[in-house]
C-alpha cells in the first residue's frame, strides 16, 4: 500500500459539512489519523449558511436547559411521524444523538446549548420549545491563525466574494463549523481545500482510498481504516435534478455555488454502491433574489402567498419543508407571489437569506410596488378580482382571529414568529399601502437522496451487503426520514450522529 499510494491516512473525509467535520473530529480525538477533503476553497458548505441547529434528542445540553426532551420522547416522536420505516436506523440514531454532542462537547473548542425552536408536526412526542441545539457564537481571533479565513462566510457575503465580517463574531452555522475546524486541529487533523475527489480506490472488493485532483495533478489517498462521504448531494447538478425528476432548479438551491453536483455519489454507484429517495429534498420557499438566484425564506410574520390565480393554498405560517411541498404541489404555484404591505416598513415580513434592499428587488422585476391591489395585480399578471378578494377575505380572518380557509395561527410553530396585536398574532391585515408583491420559487436546502447505508452509514451494495470500507453520512446518503421533515436540525443532527457512528465501526476495524 506505501508503494500504491502517495499518503496514508486512517480515515479520509470527503466534505466538510457537519456531519462531516463531527466525524472527523470523533476520528481524530480517538487517535486516528484523518484528513479532510474539500471541494471548494472554503468549509462548511450549505452547513455554514445554516442556523446550525441540530435535532439530537436526549442530548446533555438539553437536559442542562430543563428541556423535557428525552430519547423517549425522541422516539415516540420519530415513530409517530415515519412508522416502522427505516426501524433500526431509527433505534440507531437515538442512540448516536446523545453520544455524539457528549463527545463533541469533550472537546474545549466546542460549546453547545439549546435553543428554542418548534418541533414541525403535532405528534406525540412533540417537545414544547423544541429541542434543538446550536453552537455557541465564535470570535474569530479564539480560532488558531488562518482558520477563520478557512470557515465559509454567511450567504450574503458569500455570494458577494466576501470573507466574515472582521467585526462580528461567527455565530450559526459559521460557528459550527469554525468550533469543529478547532478541535479538529487541536487533535492533529489535517484540511486539504481545493482537493476535489475523483474516484474512489478498491483492492481486494474493498475500498481502499482515494484519487484527488490537485494544482500538481490526481494524488492517490490511502484509507486504512474507512472512507466517509460527508459531501452532500447533487442539489446543484441540474442534469442530474432533471433525471431523477427533482422539483425545484439548481440556481434555486442553497447550496454554495460550485459545490454539491453529486461526483461522491457517482464514484460510490461506480464500486457498487446503491441509492434510493433520487428524487427527494428538503424544501423551503425561496424569494428570487435580484441574481436570479433563491433567498431561503421562513417565519412570515405578515402577508399571504398566492398562486398564479391570486388564490392562498397553504397556511403561509408552515414550517418551510411543508410550505414548499405545498408550492411544488401544482405547477401553477411555481411562480408564486408574496404579498405584504407596508407594516414592515417595504421589507418583507420573513425571514430571507440571503435579503436584499426593496429597491434592488424594484429595479430587478423580483419585486412589485403598487398603491393599490388592483395597480399590484396589473404589475404582477395576477387577476385582479381574485386577488382583491383573497385580501379581503384574509383581512376579515385576522378581524374575527381564525384561519376558516387554512388554520393559521393554531399551531405552536406558526405562533413562533407571530408578531400582530390581534386576536390571532400570526394573521396581520394588509391594508396600508403600499403594497408589495415578491416573486416566489421552490427552493432547497439540499436534495435528501443518495447512497443507501446501514446503522453505521456503512454504504450498501445491490445485494444489501456493505461496500467495505465506504461509508456515508448527510445529503451524500438517503435520509434517515425519507419524505418527512421532522424538526428543526434533523439534516444536522442525523448526518452529526451517523458520521459519529461510521467512526465507531472504524474504530472496531
Amino acid at each position: 500500500m506505501t508503494t500504491q499510494y502517495d499518503e496514508t491516512y486512517d480515515v479520509v473525509v470527503v466534505g466538510s459539512g457537519a456531519g462531516a467535520m463531527a466525524a472527523a473530529v470523533t476520528a481524530a480525538r480517538n487517535g486516528l489519523s484523518t484528513v479532510v477533503l474539500e471541494k471548494s476553497a472554503l468549509l462548511g458548505g450549505t452547513s455554514a449558511y445554516s442556523g446550525a441547529a441540530a435535532w439530537l434528542p436526549g442530548n446533555d445540553a438539553t437536559r442542562r436547559a430543563g428541556s423535557a426532551d428525552s430519547t423517549e420522547s425522541g422516539r415516540t416522536y420519530l415513530r409517530a411521524l415515519l412508522g416502522e420505516d427505516e426501524l433500526d436506523r431509527q433505534e440507531a440514531f437515538l442512540e448516536a444523538a446523545p453520544a455524539v454532542v457528549a463527545e463533541l462537547e469533550a472537546e474545549p473548542a466546542i460549546e453547545l446549548v439549546a435553543q428554542a425552536f418548534p418541533d414541525y408536526f403535532e405528534a406525540p412526542g412533540r417537545v414544547p420549545g423544541g429541542r434543538s441545539i446550536v453552537p455557541r457564537p465564535l470570535a474569530q481571533d479564539a480560532l488558531p491563525a488562518g482558520l477563520a479565513e478557512l470557515v465559509r462566510p454567511v450567504v450574503d457575503r458569500d455570494r458577494a466574494g466576501l470573507g466574515h465580517d472582521p467585526d462580528q463574531p461567527l455565530v450559526g452555522g459559521r460557528a459550527l463549523i469554525g468550533r469543529m475546524l478547532h478541535a479538529f486541529h487541536d487533535n492533529g487533523g489535517t484540511v486539504r481545500t481545493e482537493t476535489p475527489m475523483t474516484e474512489l480506490i478498491t483492492t481486494d472488493g474493498r475500498v481502499s482510498g482515494v484519487v484527488v485532483s490537485t494544482m500538481d495533478g490526481p494524488r492517490r489517498i490511502a484509507a486504512t481504516r474507512g472512507v466517509l462521504l460527508g459531501s452532500g448531494g447533487f442539489e446543484r447538478n441540474q442534469d442530474l435534478r432533471t433525471k431523477y425528476a427533482v422539483p425545484g432548479a439548481a440556481e434555486w438551491a442553497m447550496a454554495p455555488a460550485g459545490t454539491n453536483t453529486g461526483e461522491p455519489i457517482a464514484a460510490a454507484t461506480a464500486v457498487g454502491a446503491t441509492t434510493e429517495l433520487m428524487h427527494e429534498g428538503w424544501w423551503c420557499p425561496g424569494l428570487v433574489t435580484p441574481d436570479g438566484q433563491a433567498a431561503f425564506t421562513l417565519g412570515f410574520r405578515g402577508g399571504v402567498i398566492v398562486d398564479q390565480h391570486g388564490h392562498r393554498f397553504a397556511n403561509e405560517s408552515l414550517p418551510y419543508d411543508q410550505m414548499g411541498r405545498r408550492l411544488s404541489a401544482e405547477p401553477d404555484r411555481i411562480p408564486a407571489w408574496f404579498v405584504f404591505d407596508s407594516r414592515s416598513g417595504g421589507v418583507a415580513p420573513a425571514i430571507t437569506m440571503p435579503a436584499a434592499p426593496a429597491e434592488e428587488h424594484l429595479a430587478a422585476g423580483t419585486w412589485v410596488r403598487a398603491d393599490s391591489l388592483a395597480e399590484l395585480a396589473a404589475g404582477t399578471g395576477l387577476p385582479e378580482q381574485a386577488l382583491q378578494e383573497t385580501v379581503d377575505r384574509f383581512n376579515g380572518f385576522a378581524a374575527s382571529g381564525a384561519d376558516a380557509d387554512f388554520g393559521r395561527g393554531e399551531d405552536e410553530y406558526d405562533r413562533f414568529f407571530a408578531v400582530g396585536d390581534g386576536p390571532n398574532a400570526a394573521l396581520v391585515a394588509l391594508d396600508r399601502p403600499p403594497f408589495y408583491a415578491a416573486r416566489m420559487v421552490l427552493a432547497d436546502l439540499g436534495t435528501k437522496g443518495g447512497l443507501r447505508t446501514d446503522v453505521d452509514a456503512r454504504v450498501l451494495g445491490a445485494d444489501d451487503r456493505p461496500v467495505e470500507g465506504l461509508y456515508a453520512t448527510g445529503n451524500a446518503s438517503a435520509s434517515l426520514s425519507g419524505a418527512c421533515y421532522p424538526g428543526p436540525g434533523v439534516p444536522i443532527g442525523t448526518a452529526m450522529a451517523f458520521g459519529w457512528r461510521a467512526v465507531q465501526d472504524m474504530l472496531r476495524r
